[in-house]
């Protein structure tokens, strides 16, 4: 399906003339990152030759995507923000709030019954705004993106981390908060710092039972969770050109796990092929005809070490299948090294449950592939050991690959086809004996593995591997199988061999599928109504923050000081959290419950100040609230890694924490601080972070004369009378220093609009929705804070013509 064929049509005459320019100036070839980075600035942007890694820059993306999780809280900010529609194409799709359960049917049609006044919201608010809506069963947003959105030489921005999972249709793709969302959808300027370049020059050509997903793990053990920091990395070489436009997908996919702001490929033919099966040759005709600025200019794939800060060089052809865990996405092993590993480590090696599919790897060519596994099963007289699953990523992908029979193999396994959504991947899975917390192994092909994120349970050993790696160890249910050596006994004590997989990189017969599931926008949406239920549990109209006091901050309490990994799950979990993420009272019941606490080693207790009692995150934090206490939260290395949910950033700042003070930050995580009016520092001596006691009171100074490059100081005072005095640098610019002052991003742009924005723009409340009461929620949060009846929207002339002038001056927040 073609979408936004005019737009593109216009950036691609746009780009040769904006490359010209930026050449001309920088006077040196150019990358393919830097190509579509100068080729999106936005008008107010002046040219320059921005320095990697310091240069603050304003860039103008094509599109915006959201799901349907993190789509709640974005949209509720854009309808504060006053604008009648949104300035460039977006697009929602529900994806995150399937839970897998039983199968496909079952599963899909109990979420769209569950979550019916979150889909109905969704879908009324993209109506209203010119918004592209995607129901529940379409698919995984990064795989309809792929499938319909992506082109190459293209900038978007989308609200989940995998959002760079476009790279491999040769896109700059950002994963950002809702926040950044709002600004690019208000056709304001989109802030980045210019990121620094990592090339991946690949050699040779993958075989046997190698694939891209080994190429990704294998560059995640290299650079590790946070060695991607900042920084775009491009593939390029022989070995990209050789491989599919959805394999390059996935290795994209998982670059969010080492922290990359994304990853690219260069146009080439794998997506010319992949644009003609996805219906989009107009989109291909298009980019052959400026092809030569849709890669790096010659020089730089020849001499890479001139124009990366880094390059990494590795050969597929002796690439060795990998299984990445547990626990962390980093932890590289080859297949060939499992069984020792496993040994030396004590992690479980029997295997309860395979699971391949999701935003990752669930394209034509992985389950063509998994499925040539899967008839080996029968053929050699086999049986599967584990548990078996399958997610497919889109309905375009299910429809097909039921029409090519290959859920009919799968199912003559036993496996098990959930629905086309995130499902085990997110922690949507309702995985029956999770709560015994009974210690285990799981192999599967997604992208994460965190501690309790798949099913819950913290002693989950999770494996990460490509669909075929995951499908053989299925079938053996040994961890330490390794398919290139090992054989197998079948059921008539025959010693067999699987043979290595295969199949085809695109549907022989074309895509195919009856409804895909998506829902065009109404051309004029000033008459549709977007209903909210004031008593509802899953919705709530946001208040906006308040503004710095104006002074420097005094007598804050330590809420925790965190040991260890504490990524975006830990400080927000999803599972069966994710049905309050349009509710920010609610949701902030699941604060910081997944970190570990550096002082007692437990998860979810903490010391309450006030009574010297340990009692959970949230509750000790309501408490410092209701008294009006301020607090600081103490972080480790990486902070805030993994999801770009700003759920996370969001939580802290709507119950009463000024500051987080962490070794180190994950990039969008830090960013998601900033937007919500929250102080983001890191120890200048990161030793400093051994001095931190769980008694401690805190001062932070400086705030008077907050300055960019100017770091804070922190005033420790102990609870024997001794006081410390340590340091802590940022890296706020002028305008996030407004945004802290002004108590959020969006505040300060209603303050640059001269228009406020305490109130979301007006719901209608139907006499039904009126009579429903309020559910009960775990944990009992504190009342919802909006009216409980809200005007209806009524956005006068006067107000969008202001609106349309204001995004026309310069913007920079």
């Amino acid at each position: 399906m073609a979408f936004d064929l005019d737009m593109i049509k216009k950036l691609y005459a746009a780009i040769p003339g904006r490359l010209a320019k930026a050449k001309k100036l920088v006077k040196r070839p150019l990358t393919l990152s830097e190509k579509i980075l100068y080729s999106h600035l936005h008008t107010d942007q002046k040219l320059e030759d921005f320095v990697r890694g310091k240069s603050y820059v304003d860039f103008a993306p094509d599109r915006v995507a959201m799901q349907d999780a993190t789509a709640q809280m974005a949209l509720l900010q854009f309808m504060s923000a006053g604008r009648p529609k949104v300035a460039v194409p977006s697009t929602v799709h529900c994806d995150h709030l399937i839970m897998a359960k039983v199968g496909a049917q079952d599963d899909l049609k109990s979420a769209t019954s569950e979550s019916k006044e979150v889909y109905d919201f969704l879908a009324s608010v993209s109506n209203k705004y010119g918004i592209g809506f995607w129901k529940p069963g379409a698919g995984i947003i990064h795989q309809v993106v792929l499938e319909n959105y992506a082109f190459p030489g293209g900038m978007m921005i989308g609200t989940d981390s995998h959002t760079v999972n476009a790279g491999g249709l040769g896109m700059v793709a950002i994963g950002v908060g809702g926040a950044d969302a709002v600004d690019v959808m208000s056709g304001m300027a989109w802030e980045l710092k210019f990121p620094k370049l990592i090339g991946v020059k690949l050699t040779g050509k993958l075989n046997g039972w190698s694939s891209p997903k080994d190429v990704i793990l294998k560059v995640a053990g290299i650079l590790t969770v946070k060695g991607g920091t900042g920084a775009i990395v491009e593939y390029f070489g022989e070995g990209a050109t050789s491989m599919s436009c959805t394999g390059k997908g996935t290795i994209c996919n998982m670059g969010a796990e080492i922290g990359a702001t994304t990853s690219t490929f260069a146009y080439d033919s794998s997506m010319e092929r992949y644009l003609n099966a996805t219906g989009r040759a107009e989109v291909a005709k298009m980019a052959n005809k400026i092809k030569e600025h849709l890669t790096a200019d010659p020089e730089v794939y020849r001499t890479p070490e001139k124009y990366f800060d880094q390059v990494i060089e590795i050969n597929l052809s002796e690439l060795e299948p990998h299984l990445n865990g547990p626990f962390t996405p980093d932890l590289a092993t080859p297949i060939s090294k499992m069984k020792e590993e496993a040994a030396k480590n004590g992690w479980p090696t029997k295997v309860e449950v395979g699971l391949i599919g999701s935003c990752t790897n669930s394209s034509y060519e992985d389950i063509s592939r998994a499925a040539s596994l899967a008839r080996q099963v029968a053929s050699k007289g086999l049986k599967t050991k584990a548990v078996f699953t399958i997610t497919p990523g889109s309905e375009q992908v299910r429809y097909t690959i039921e029409r090519d029979g290959f859920i009919d193999t799968f199912n003559k396994i036993g496996a098990k086809v959930f629905a086309n959504a995130c499902g085990p991947c997110i922690g949507m899975w309702a995985r029956v004996g999770a709560d015994r917390k009974e210690k285990n192994t799981i192999v599967h092909s997604f992208n994460r593995n965190f501690q309790s994120r798949n099913d819950g349970n913290p002693n989950t050993f999770a494996f990460v591997g490509s669909p075929e790696l995951v499908t053989a160890i299925a079938i053996a249910g040994d961890l330490g199988f390794n398919p290139l050596t090992d054989t197998l006994v079948n059921e008539q004590g025959q010693t067999v061999k699987l043979d290595p997989p295969s199949g085809d990189e695109l549907p022989k017969k074309g895509f195919d599928v009856k409804d895909p599931g998506y829902q065009a926008p109404a051309k004029d949406g000033s008459k549709v109504e977007v209903r909210v239920d004031s008593n509802s549990d899953r919705l709530q109209l946001l208040e906006p923050f308040k503004a710095w006091e104006g002074k420097d901050l005094t007598r804050l309490r330590l809420l925790i000081k965190a040991k260890g990994k504490c990524t975006t799950d830990h400080i927000s979990m999803a599972g069966k959290w994710l049905k309050y993420r349009g509710h920010l009272d609610n949701i902030s019941n699941n604060l910081l419950i997944g970190a570990t606490n550096n002082f007692n080693e437990a998860i979810n207790s903490v010391r309450n100040g006030l009574t010297g009692h340990y009692d959970e995150v949230p509750k000790v934090q309501r408490a410092y609230k209701a008294v009006g206490i301020g607090s600081i939260v103490v972080g480790d290395e990486n902070y805030g890694e993994g999801s770009s949910r700003e759920h996370a950033a969001m939580e802290p700042r709507h119950l009463g924490v000024r500051a987080i003070l962490v070794k180190s930050f994950a990039r969008i995580h830090e960013t998601n601080l900033k937007k919500q009016g929250m102080l983001a520092l890191t120890f200048a001596n990161k030793a400093d972070y051994d001095k931190i006691r769980e008694d401690d009171i805190f001062d932070i100074k400086g705030l008077t004369t907050f300055a960019p490059d100017k770091p804070l100081t922190v005033i420790i005072h102990h609870s024997d009378g001794k006081i410390e005095e340590i340091q802590a640098n940022h890296t706020y610019n002028k305008n996030q220093i407004e945004w802290f002052k002004a108590g959020s991003a969006l505040n300060a742009m209603g303050k640059a609009t001269s228009k406020p924005i305490a109130k979301s723009p007006a719901k209608k409340i139907t006499k039904k929705a009126a009579k429903k009461g309020t559910k009960k929620v775990a944990k009992k949060p504190a009342k919802p804070t909006q009216k409980k009846v809200v005007k209806k929207m009524a956005v006068k002339k006067s107000i969008q013509k202001k609106s349309k002038k204001t995004t026309k001056k310069k913007s920079k927040r």
